[in-house]
Protein backbone atom coordinates (compact mmCIF):
# COMPACT_ATOMS: atom_id res chain seq x y z
CA UNK A 1 0.00 0.00 0.00
CA UNK A 2 1.45 3.32 -1.07
CA UNK A 3 -0.18 6.53 0.07
CA UNK A 4 -0.23 9.44 -2.31
CA UNK A 5 -2.01 12.77 -2.10
CA UNK A 6 -1.25 13.84 -5.65
CA UNK A 7 -3.44 16.69 -6.87
CA UNK A 8 -4.84 17.22 -3.37
CA UNK A 9 -4.55 20.60 -1.67
CA UNK A 10 -4.09 20.58 2.09
CA UNK A 11 -4.49 23.47 4.51
CA UNK A 12 -2.35 22.73 7.56
CA UNK A 13 -2.97 24.98 10.55
CA UNK A 14 -0.29 25.56 13.15
CA UNK A 15 2.39 24.39 10.74
CA UNK A 16 5.31 26.60 11.74
CA UNK A 17 6.63 23.99 14.19
CA UNK A 18 5.87 20.77 16.03
CA UNK A 19 3.17 18.37 14.88
CA UNK A 20 1.71 20.77 12.32
CA UNK A 21 5.09 21.25 10.68
CA UNK A 22 5.67 17.48 10.55
CA UNK A 23 2.28 16.99 8.88
CA UNK A 24 2.98 19.68 6.30
CA UNK A 25 6.33 18.10 5.44
CA UNK A 26 4.90 14.58 5.21
CA UNK A 27 1.98 15.73 3.06
CA UNK A 28 4.43 17.37 0.67
CA UNK A 29 6.46 14.15 0.49
CA UNK A 30 3.40 12.20 -0.67
CA UNK A 31 2.44 14.71 -3.34
CA UNK A 32 0.01 17.21 -1.81
CA UNK A 33 -0.02 20.91 -2.47
CA UNK A 34 0.48 22.35 1.01
CA UNK A 35 -0.77 25.65 2.39
CA UNK A 36 0.83 26.33 5.76
CA UNK A 37 -0.95 28.57 8.25
CA UNK A 38 0.50 29.93 11.50
CA UNK A 39 1.61 33.11 13.28
CA UNK A 40 5.39 33.01 12.83
CA UNK A 41 6.11 34.24 9.31
CA UNK A 42 9.86 33.65 9.56
CA UNK A 43 9.39 29.98 10.42
CA UNK A 44 6.72 29.58 7.74
CA UNK A 45 9.03 31.07 5.13
CA UNK A 46 11.85 28.72 6.12
CA UNK A 47 9.50 25.72 6.07
CA UNK A 48 8.31 26.69 2.60
CA UNK A 49 11.91 26.66 1.40
CA UNK A 50 12.42 23.14 2.79
CA UNK A 51 9.17 21.49 1.65
CA UNK A 52 9.53 18.65 -0.85
CA UNK A 53 8.49 19.73 -4.33
CA UNK A 54 8.37 17.36 -7.29
CA UNK A 55 8.18 20.25 -9.72
CA UNK A 56 4.42 20.27 -10.15
CA UNK A 57 3.46 20.96 -6.54
CA UNK A 58 2.33 24.41 -5.47
CA UNK A 59 3.13 25.22 -1.84
CA UNK A 60 2.40 28.47 -0.01
CA UNK A 61 1.85 29.95 3.43
CA UNK A 62 -0.37 32.52 5.11
CA UNK A 63 0.28 34.23 8.41
CA UNK A 64 -2.74 34.18 10.76
CA UNK A 65 -3.43 34.42 14.49
CA UNK A 66 -5.97 31.79 15.58
CA UNK A 67 -6.93 33.90 18.59
CA UNK A 68 -8.60 36.25 16.07
CA UNK A 69 -11.22 34.03 14.36
CA UNK A 70 -12.76 36.75 12.17
CA UNK A 71 -9.42 37.82 10.70
CA UNK A 72 -8.38 34.21 10.27
CA UNK A 73 -11.50 33.28 8.33
CA UNK A 74 -11.01 36.31 6.09
CA UNK A 75 -7.61 34.93 5.08
CA UNK A 76 -9.17 31.51 4.50
CA UNK A 77 -11.78 33.03 2.19
CA UNK A 78 -8.95 34.52 0.12
CA UNK A 79 -7.26 31.10 -0.05
CA UNK A 80 -10.43 29.45 -1.32
CA UNK A 81 -10.76 32.07 -4.05
CA UNK A 82 -7.11 31.64 -5.06
CA UNK A 83 -7.07 27.81 -4.99
CA UNK A 84 -10.60 27.02 -6.14
CA UNK A 85 -11.04 24.42 -3.42
CA UNK A 86 -9.15 22.82 -0.56
CA UNK A 87 -9.41 19.05 -0.13
CA UNK A 88 -7.83 18.48 3.28
CA UNK A 89 -8.07 20.55 6.44
CA UNK A 90 -5.79 20.01 9.42
CA UNK A 91 -7.17 21.87 12.42
CA UNK A 92 -4.26 22.37 14.79
CA UNK A 93 -3.65 25.14 17.27
CA UNK A 94 -1.46 25.75 20.31
CA UNK A 95 -2.78 24.43 23.59
CA UNK A 96 -4.07 26.53 26.51
CA UNK A 97 -1.78 27.41 29.41
CA UNK A 98 -1.43 24.81 32.17
CA UNK A 99 -3.35 25.06 35.43
CA UNK A 100 -6.24 23.58 37.38
CA UNK A 101 -9.74 24.03 35.97
CA UNK A 102 -10.96 25.21 39.37
CA UNK A 103 -8.50 28.10 39.22
CA UNK A 104 -9.10 28.98 35.56
CA UNK A 105 -10.27 32.47 34.72
CA UNK A 106 -13.39 32.78 32.59
CA UNK A 107 -11.31 34.70 30.06
CA UNK A 108 -8.99 31.70 29.67
CA UNK A 109 -11.91 29.40 28.89
CA UNK A 110 -13.42 31.92 26.49
CA UNK A 111 -10.11 32.48 24.70
CA UNK A 112 -9.49 28.74 24.35
CA UNK A 113 -13.02 28.18 23.03
CA UNK A 114 -12.53 30.91 20.44
CA UNK A 115 -9.10 29.66 19.39
CA UNK A 116 -10.10 26.03 19.03
CA UNK A 117 -13.85 25.58 18.55
CA UNK A 118 -14.91 28.85 16.95
CA UNK A 119 -11.92 29.10 14.63
CA UNK A 120 -12.25 25.44 13.54
CA UNK A 121 -15.95 25.93 12.90
CA UNK A 122 -15.42 29.08 10.85
CA UNK A 123 -12.62 27.58 8.76
CA UNK A 124 -14.58 24.37 8.13
CA UNK A 125 -17.64 26.34 7.01
CA UNK A 126 -15.56 28.03 4.32
CA UNK A 127 -14.11 24.76 3.00
CA UNK A 128 -17.05 22.36 3.25
CA UNK A 129 -18.99 23.69 0.20
CA UNK A 130 -16.01 22.94 -2.06
CA UNK A 131 -15.57 19.51 -0.51
CA UNK A 132 -19.24 18.71 -1.08
CA UNK A 133 -18.98 19.88 -4.68
CA UNK A 134 -15.97 17.59 -5.27
CA UNK A 135 -17.49 14.69 -3.30
CA UNK A 136 -14.24 14.45 -1.35
CA UNK A 137 -12.99 16.01 1.84
CA UNK A 138 -10.86 15.27 4.85
CA UNK A 139 -11.10 17.22 8.10
CA UNK A 140 -8.53 16.05 10.63
CA UNK A 141 -8.29 17.65 14.04
CA UNK A 142 -5.15 17.43 16.14
CA UNK A 143 -6.65 17.24 19.61
CA UNK A 144 -5.09 15.49 22.64
CA UNK A 145 -5.39 12.36 24.74
CA UNK A 146 -6.90 14.81 27.25
CA UNK A 147 -10.14 14.49 25.27
CA UNK A 148 -10.51 10.93 26.62
CA UNK A 149 -8.57 10.99 29.86
CA UNK A 150 -7.92 14.28 31.72
CA UNK A 151 -4.26 15.23 32.06
CA UNK A 152 -3.09 16.59 35.39
CA UNK A 153 -2.79 20.39 35.54
CA UNK A 154 -4.18 20.91 32.03
CA UNK A 155 -7.70 21.81 33.11
CA UNK A 156 -8.69 24.23 30.36
CA UNK A 157 -7.07 22.06 27.72
CA UNK A 158 -8.96 18.95 28.89
CA UNK A 159 -12.29 20.77 28.71
CA UNK A 160 -11.66 22.30 25.28
CA UNK A 161 -10.26 19.08 23.80
CA UNK A 162 -13.38 17.23 24.88
CA UNK A 163 -15.54 19.89 23.25
CA UNK A 164 -13.46 19.62 20.08
CA UNK A 165 -13.97 15.86 19.94
CA UNK A 166 -17.72 16.28 20.34
CA UNK A 167 -17.80 18.95 17.61
CA UNK A 168 -15.96 16.64 15.23
CA UNK A 169 -18.17 13.63 15.95
CA UNK A 170 -21.30 15.70 15.27
CA UNK A 171 -19.85 17.11 12.05
CA UNK A 172 -18.72 13.67 10.86
CA UNK A 173 -22.28 12.36 10.84
CA UNK A 174 -23.55 15.38 8.92
CA UNK A 175 -20.86 15.18 6.23
CA UNK A 176 -20.50 11.41 5.73
CA UNK A 177 -23.09 11.28 2.89
CA UNK A 178 -20.94 13.67 0.85
CA UNK A 179 -17.69 11.69 0.88
CA UNK A 180 -16.21 13.87 3.61
CA UNK A 181 -14.60 12.31 6.67
CA UNK A 182 -13.96 14.04 9.99
CA UNK A 183 -11.54 12.46 12.44
CA UNK A 184 -9.47 13.37 15.47
CA UNK A 185 -5.88 12.44 16.17
CA UNK A 186 -5.14 12.38 19.89
CA UNK A 187 -1.41 12.92 20.44
CA UNK A 188 0.16 11.56 23.57
CA UNK A 189 3.37 13.03 24.96
CA UNK A 190 5.14 14.24 21.82
CA UNK A 191 8.58 15.83 21.47
CA UNK A 192 7.55 19.40 20.71
CA UNK A 193 8.27 22.86 22.06
CA UNK A 194 5.01 22.70 24.02
CA UNK A 195 6.02 19.50 25.78
CA UNK A 196 9.28 21.13 26.85
CA UNK A 197 7.34 24.13 28.18
CA UNK A 198 4.89 21.94 30.09
CA UNK A 199 7.67 19.89 31.68
CA UNK A 200 9.58 23.05 32.63
CA UNK A 201 6.44 24.50 34.23
CA UNK A 202 5.73 21.32 36.19
CA UNK A 203 9.36 21.04 37.31
CA UNK A 204 9.29 24.60 38.64
CA UNK A 205 5.99 24.04 40.46
CA UNK A 206 7.16 20.81 42.08
CA UNK A 207 10.72 21.89 42.81
CA UNK A 208 12.17 19.13 40.65
CA UNK A 209 14.49 19.01 37.69
CA UNK A 210 13.31 18.83 34.09
CA UNK A 211 14.89 15.39 33.81
CA UNK A 212 13.03 14.08 36.86
CA UNK A 213 9.67 15.15 35.45
CA UNK A 214 10.53 13.75 32.02
CA UNK A 215 11.67 10.41 33.43
CA UNK A 216 8.53 9.93 35.54
CA UNK A 217 6.21 10.61 32.60
CA UNK A 218 8.23 8.45 30.22
CA UNK A 219 8.04 5.57 32.69
CA UNK A 220 4.23 5.81 32.60
CA UNK A 221 4.14 5.19 28.83
CA UNK A 222 4.02 1.48 27.90
CA UNK A 223 6.09 2.13 24.76
CA UNK A 224 8.79 3.62 26.99
CA UNK A 225 9.36 6.71 24.89
CA UNK A 226 7.87 9.99 23.75
CA UNK A 227 6.40 10.30 20.26
CA UNK A 228 8.23 11.99 17.43
CA UNK A 229 6.08 14.54 15.56
CA UNK A 230 6.54 12.47 12.40
CA UNK A 231 4.66 9.58 14.01
CA UNK A 232 1.60 11.82 14.24
CA UNK A 233 2.14 12.92 10.65
CA UNK A 234 2.03 9.33 9.40
CA UNK A 235 -1.38 8.87 11.01
CA UNK A 236 -2.60 12.11 9.42
CA UNK A 237 -1.39 10.96 6.00
CA UNK A 238 -3.36 7.75 6.24
CA UNK A 239 -6.55 9.49 7.38
CA UNK A 240 -6.17 12.02 4.55
CA UNK A 241 -5.79 9.31 1.92
CA UNK A 242 -8.31 7.40 -0.17
CA UNK A 243 -7.57 4.31 1.94
CA UNK A 244 -9.38 5.90 4.91
CA UNK A 245 -12.60 6.71 3.04
CA UNK A 246 -14.72 4.54 5.36
CA UNK A 247 -13.21 5.83 8.59
CA UNK A 248 -15.00 8.82 10.08
CA UNK A 249 -15.94 10.16 13.49
CA UNK A 250 -13.12 8.45 15.36
CA UNK A 251 -10.65 9.52 18.03
CA UNK A 252 -7.29 7.96 17.15
CA UNK A 253 -4.83 7.96 20.05
CA UNK A 254 -1.18 8.08 19.01
CA UNK A 255 0.19 7.75 22.50
CA UNK A 256 2.39 4.69 22.86
CA UNK A 257 -0.33 2.96 24.88
CA UNK A 258 -0.56 5.68 27.55
CA UNK A 259 -4.36 5.86 27.75
CA UNK A 260 -5.83 3.43 30.26
CA UNK A 261 -9.39 3.79 28.94
CA UNK A 262 -10.86 1.83 26.03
Amino acid sequence: MEINLNNRTALVCGSSQGIGKAIAFQFAKVGANVIMVARNEDLLRENLRLLTNNGSQNHSFVRVDFSEPERTVGKIEELVVMNGHIDILINNSGGPAPGKIGDAKIESLRDAFNQHIITSQMIAQKLIPGMISNKFGRIINIVSIGAKQPIENLGVSNVIRGAMASWAKTLSRELAPFGITVNNILPGYTLTERLTYLFQTRAKQQGKSFEEISDVIKASIPAGKFAEPEELAYAACFLASDYASYITGINLPVDGGFLSCL
